[in-house]
């Protein structure tokens, strides 16, 4: 393979590279379309609360004052490691006992760049999108981060076989 040749084949993945770069730098929380959140006040039961995420489909509550702003949040971590792992009654037990509190949020208009870092650096699975006066207006995964990356890329992700080369999407073949 000539010099030419070499330098043409990666003039593309770099171009990838730099489109993934632009994208995470620049692209807003509000593209990841974030969930409507669950909202609870202190004094909701464990049990209720459960079976609100369940219902919703949801990874945790955002809990609140009477004033409808962020207090603390609740999450299936929290259902394990301070509930049941310390062997509490859910249907007696209140949010107040078992949340996070004050816990950090983002705005919908920060990047998304921020929030891969709080899953990353900080560990954060849900994290709550406040308003200006704190209040909950969505909440955004780490799940909803991952299929926002996969999006990036999505035939090198999407045709990948388990054990596979990475492959560059102008290298995927159809079959």
């Amino acid at each position: 393979m000539s010099e030419l040749d070499r330098e043409h084949r990666a003039a593309p993945e770099e171009d990838e590279i730099q489109e993934i770069k632009g994208a995470l730098l620049a692209d807003k929380i509000t593209t990841l379309l974030p969930a409507e959140p669950i909202c609870a006040p202190e004094t909701t039961t464990v049990q209720d609360a459960v079976a609100a995420m369940l219902k919703k489909r949801q990874a945790g509550v955002l809990v609140v004052d009477g004033d409808g702003r962020l207090t603390g949040i609740f999450t299936e971590r929290d259902v394990l490691t301070r509930v049941v792992g310390r062997d509490l009654d859910p249907g007696r037990t209140t949010l107040r006992a078992v949340m996070t509190p004050n816990p950090e949020a983002l705005s919908p208009r920060d990047r998304i760049a921020y929030a891969l870092n709080r899953v990353s650096v900080a560990g954060y699975r849900t994290i709550p999108l406040v308003d200006e006066n704190r209040r909950p207006i969505g909440v955004v995964t780490a799940t909803d981060i991952i299929r926002w990356l996969t999006d990036l890329f999505p035939e090198a992700v999407l045709n990948m076989r388990p054990g596979d080369e990475i492959k560059r999407p102008h290298e995927v073949d159809a079959g």
